[in-house]
């Protein structure tokens, strides 16, 4: 029970399926208390569920493309847990589907780049804004999902990838203005699984398997890995850790070429 007593709000669940689910599921597991958003009432219900999984607190709405809402879900979380927050998980990200299909600079456009960046970047941190005093308070952390695409190519992530730098930027900057508080920031850029926001991407099954062959664990992470390593950046062994951003991609990333893409070449 390693955050038996600690409290965190964890964002972005939309399925038994979502990294945010397990992150959840490894939160619960070691005793900590949960208070879960949703973004509006289509997802309202999975994110229900996983209040009733997990012995949720409260489920809470939090449109984050609106400052109203996300001051809203805080001023009901301060009523709840007034007296400080050990943590908050930001698992959002979101660009309109035509942006992931395509070559990058024929399908990126002004209004899907703003979106991309507002919902999956900005967002990030307007929750640091809103949730810094409570954080303050018990000296938490706050932690965001990023993924390859950001300081790599990859086919059809397109706007992504360039929200996804953004939002690791983000996490330099937030860890740096929030130090002071006691406060730690940190990311972790998980390898490819199937979740729904990855069902909007082109040709995503392919991209799996091309990981799989890749990767030194010759296999692709699962949602558990990703929660299990989420439990630690967000626990007291971390206390020493902010401002990085966390590998959890069975090695993807340390690659150039692997042994197996020669083999493949040759055949």
């Amino acid at each position: 029970m390693l955050l038996k007593g600690k409290r965190f709000v964890v964002t972005g669940i939309a399925s038994k399926l979502s990294i945010a689910w397990a992150i959840a599921e490894s939160l619960h597991r070691e005793g900590a208390e949960l208070i879960l958003t949703y973004p509006n009432d289509k997802i309202k219900k999975r994110v229900d569920m996983a209040g009733e999984a997990f012995n949720a607190v409260a489920v809470l709405p939090c449109d984050v493309a609106s400052d109203s809402d996300i001051v809203a879900c805080f001023d009901k979380i301060v009523e709840i847990w007034g007296d400080g927050i050990d943590g908050v998980v930001h698992a959002i990200g979101f660009a309109p589907a035509e942006q992931l299909d395509g070559d990058f600079t024929e399908v990126t456009t002004r209004e899907g780049f703003a979106i991309a960046h507002d919902i999956s970047s900005y967002s990030f941190v307007a929750l640091a804004k809103a949730s810094r005093e409570l954080l303050k308070k018990r000296q938490g952390s706050l932690l965001t999902l990023t993924y390859e695409g950001s300081i790599s190519v990859l086919p059809n992530y397109n706007v992504m990838g360039l929200a996804k730098a953004s939002l690791e930027a983000s996490v330099r900057y937030l860890a740096s203005s929030l130090g002071a508080d006691g406060i730690r920031v940190n990311a972790i850029s998980a390898g490819p699984i199937r979740t729904l926001a990855a069902s909007g991407i082109k040709s995503f099954r392919k991209m799996l398997d091309m990981n799989e062959k890749i990767a030194p664990l010759h296999r692709n992470v699962t949602q558990e890995e990703v929660g299990n390593a989420s439990l630690f950046l967000l626990s007291p062994w971390a206390s020493g850790i902010t401002g990085e951003i966390l590998f959890v991609d069975c090695g993807f990333n340390t690659v150039g070429m692997s042994e197996q893409m020669l083999m493949d070449n040759e055949e």
